[in-house]
């Protein structure tokens, strides 16, 4: 049993990118597909794969991850949990601050659903702050 999914969720990212495997699969939920197309439609992962399971087991995401064509590094440098189960972090719209000014994203939990810190200050909505990726 898996107190917090969404730590093991990045943690299986980040320990395939040190290992410069190619694909990452991972127990789904909800909470762990918007992640992925978030991620995705912000150029961080190649490409993903929803996979459903068969007589009531649980499915996986399949995600093939990015890397540079040059220097052959993963193209996300960093992903950090920032709220925790043990301590939630809350942020207002006004106060989300820029990851490494800009050029990263904060993904938040608001009343809207999982977005992007750029989007939920556009739509002036806060909420918890889910993870940090640069």
């Amino acid at each position: 049993m898996l107190t917090d999914p969404i730590s093991d969720f990045l943690t299986r990212i980040r320990n395939a990118q040190m290992a410069n495997h190619r694909l990452v699969e991972i127990p789904v939920s909800k909470l762990k597909k918007r992640i992925t197309e978030i991620l995705y439609d912000h150029g961080y992962i190649l490409k993903y794969k929803f996979e459903e399971g068969e007589n009531g087991q649980q499915g996986l995401i399949k995600i093939a991850l990015k890397y540079d064509q040059t220097t052959k590094s993963p193209v996300i440098k960093a992903i950090e949990r920032v709220s925790k189960p043990g301590l939630r972090i809350y942020s207002g719209a006004q106060s989300l601050k820029k990851v490494r000014n800009g050029l990263g994203i904060a993904i938040v939990s608001t009343s809207k659903g999982l977005m992007t810190d750029k989007d939920a200050k556009k739509l002036n909505i806060g909420g918890e702050i889910i993870c940090r990726v640069f």
